[in-house]
């Protein structure tokens, strides 16, 4: 006879799955887990990652003003187009959020994502981008109101009291939007082109995400944790070719889907050991791929040759399902694998009690990193300009860094080895001096396990010059707006990317030196910008000193000077010889580089990584 209790246990349903594979362990924590977990939580409270009250109320206040705008612009616009009294009553446009601030995972401080959706009748380039504009610049409360037209999901960036704010705008198929309106409906995606679908999709993925996770408070605070991280190790970066948040929240939460009962530390913990061991080009996914009769592309390496390109395939789950990390190159894939396996380390150390959670968070040392770096210097004629500016050409140093990776192969042909690149995300401005402007830097250094012969140079005088012209081809390019680019080596780095402004203990008898007539802004007169780059040459010895080790933790807008050397969009040379360097990254000697992904790409679905337990 069968018991009760048996009927009961082979009745039992099966567990729920979470994403297109089987979980890898249905494992909840030990009382080991709830310490670490405990201790993970309140160093993230003393980082000061989470706002206030009062912030919160002050955002609040911000995205309801500005749904006011929306609606009263909407109003005005039916009424000026002829439209009967009822439709001006009924005429409206909502304002929705997403990407940290739907996620629940913004911090003090942090921008928010907003989409406007309007009414069929009301477009992007003139409604949008025009006239709400106007609206918005004559507003005591806007500041520093920035159109970007031509990006590939069209943005306005603004502050509204003191709130950084981008805000996209949608048209849909509909003459009347209504208050509930459910973004996540396929139906909303009706003859709309483009743009429109990329920047209703930044809603819509959010939303996908916390639906598709098994506990989202489990998925906030490991998000939250690794966004952190990222940060802190330089690799938080869409634009220059890392992982911005979108990414990061797909890569968390694929994990929560792994391990469904884990909490944070655990989470954190297995988010390294996961990723340390994907085959990339595999793709991540949370969700099955899906084609619609709508007919708008989705990631799919069968049909689209452009996507066997991708490098570090991250899947956004709502349709159209597109790859959210195109940006990732070779060198910058690399760059984030080292990490991983870092922080991999580290999470093991925290779980035999070697180590304490603050180890993870540790600040990278960028520049003790390599011997020789690219200095790109942005300036403008005033903050307005340096703002376009600078946003124009930092989505263009993605450029720079994929033509060192294409270019690696003549590299290789000519001097028997392969150079590679590696953006820093954060940018410097010099406090001291009045001209407008910021700089960036990248770390050179060879490919891992190429043998060159010592004094050997890499010569990029056509992928600087390269990029030069591309980022020449802006459209909006107005006097004053300039860029340099430079080679420094490591011992001549300039002391305003250091904290507290940190002075080096030597300075070497190469270093660059301002010559002392400079216009009234501070900036190069035209004169000795057309002198510099006719004198403009870069040869290093390879047998650079080396200088004893400094700290190096580079928070973003600490301050930058001018290079001397320099290569402008107007023309002019720039001669950039770089020699061929053995320097390993700080604190990443005797990692194993990923092995190669041999997987056909005929199949596009996710294949689980061989992890241990």
């Amino acid at each position: 006879m069968v018991s009760s209790e048996s009927l009961s246990e082979s009745a039992a349903p099966p567990p729920k799955k979470y994403g297109v594979t089987k979980p890898l362990s249905l494992a909840g924590p030990t009382e080991a887990d709830l310490q670490r977990n405990a201790e993970l939580e309140k160093f993230l409270r003393e980082s000061e990652l989470y706002e206030s009250e009062e912030e919160t109320a002050r955002r609040e206040e911000v995205l309801q003003r500005l749904d006011e705008i929306v609606k009263q612009w909407v109003k005005q616009l039916t009424r000026q187009r002829g439209y009967t009294d009822q439709m001006v009553e009924d005429a409206n446009a909502i304002i929705v959020t997403f990407g940290s601030y739907r996620l629940g995972v913004h911090g003090p401080g942090a921008d928010v994502d907003t989409l406007c959706v309007g009414p069929s009748y009301v477009n992007r380039e003139e409604d949008f981008f025009i006239l709400l504009h106007d609206i918005l610049a004559e507003m005591e409360e806007v500041r520093e109101l920035q159109p970007v037209p031509d990006a590939h999901v069209p943005v306005m960036k603004f502050k509204f009291q003191g709130i950084s704010i981008d805000l996209l705008y949608a048209s849909i198929t509909l003459l009347v939007i209504p208050e509930d309106l459910d973004i996540s409906e396929q139906s909303i995606l009706y003859n709309v082109d483009g743009p429109t679908v990329r920047s209703l999709n930044g809603c819509r993925v959010a939303d996908q995400i916390l639906k598709l996770v098994p506990n989202a408070k489990h998925f906030r605070t490991t998000l939250r944790c690794l966004k952190f991280w990222a940060k802190r190790r330089g690799v938080y970066s869409n634009v220059t070719g890392f992982l911005g948040g979108v990414n990061w929240a797909l890569l968390v939460a694929r994990i929560c889907q792994f391990y469904p009962n884990a909490i944070p530390s655990m989470l954190v913990s297995r988010f390294f050991r996961v990723y340390t061991q994907w085959r990339w080009p595999n793709p991540v996914m949370l969700c099955p791929i899906e084609e619609d009769e709508l007919g708008f592309l989705v990631w799919d390496p069968r049909k689209n040759p452009k996507d066997r390109t991708h490098h570090m395939p991250i899947i956004t789950p709502a349709y159209p399902c597109m790859n959210s990390s195109y940006n990732v190159s070779p060198s910058t894939l690399r760059v984030m694998m080292d990490q991983f396996q870092i922080g991999n380390k580290i999470c093991e150390d925290v779980e035999l009690n070697k180590a304490q959670w603050p180890a993870l968070f540790e600040h990278y040392f960028f520049f003790e990193a390599y011997k020789n770096y690219l200095q790109v210097e942005i300036v403008a004629a005033d903050n307005g300009d340096l703002r376009a500016w600078k946003g124009w050409v930092e989505s263009r140093l993605r450029q720079l860094t994929l033509k060192f990776s294409v270019d690696a192969l003549q590299i290789e042909r000519d001097t028997n080895g392969t150079l590679q690149c590696h953006p820093y995300p954060n940018e410097f401005v010099d406090m001291s001096k009045p001209c407008p402007h910021c700089t960036f830097f990248m770390g050179l250094q060879r490919q891992k396990g190429v043998k060159v012969q010592e004094g050997q140079q890499f010569d990029i005088r056509g992928t600087v010059d390269e990029f030069k012209q591309d980022v020449s081809m802006y459209s909006y390019w107005r006097p004053g707006m300039d860029i340099y680019v430079s080679h420094v080596p490591r011992r001549e780095i300039p002391a305003y990317v250091f904290p507290d402004g940190y002075k080096r203990p030597r300075q070497s008898r190469n270093t660059i030196q301002h010559t002392p007539e400079t216009d009234a802004k501070g900036c190069m007169s035209s004169e000795e910008r057309r002198s510099k780059r006719k004198q403009e040459t870069h040869t290093v010895d390879v047998q650079s000193d080396k200088l004893p080790k400094r700290a190096s933790i580079s928070p973003q807008d600490i301050g930058s000077v001018s290079p001397a050397s320099v290569s402008s969009r107007s023309g002019g040379s720039s001669q950039i010889i770089t020699p061929e360097e053995s320097l390993q990254e700080v604190k990443t000697a005797g990692l194993q580089n990923q092995s190669s992904d041999d997987k056909s790409t005929e199949d596009t679905g996710e294949q689980k990584p061989c992890i241990s337990e």
